[in-house]
């Protein structure tokens, strides 16, 4: 029980941390569009950090995403080995 909770846990991370940087760019509002540079930084980092607007539609976009992957793996029994194999097959040696 606990391997198949930490096996969850692990796709459900890693979609998680692929969406992150998926999602920081959104609404994302850079010091050269304010027009508010500080010394040291560069022009293009953000005026305003917003991290909990960033890890909250990360965790709810990864959340849809991890459902649509349960529902059609463990419903559909849709997996990896369903996928089309693109690279040259290595077993007939």
């Amino acid at each position: 029980m606990l391997q198949i909770f930490l096996q969850g846990f692990a796709v459900y991370f890693i979609v998680w941390w692929i969406t992150l940087f998926a999602v920081l760019p959104i609404g994302l509002r850079t010091q050269a569009e304010d027009n508010d540079i500080v010394l040291g930084t560069v022009h293009s980092a953000p005026t305003r950090f917003r991290a909990v607007f960033v890890f909250s539609m990360t965790t709810l976009i990864s959340a849809i995403i991890y459902a649509l992957w349960y529902i059609a793996s463990n419903y559909f029994g849709w997996g990896f080995d369903a996928l089309p194999q693109i690279g040259p097959s290595f077993s007939n040696v």
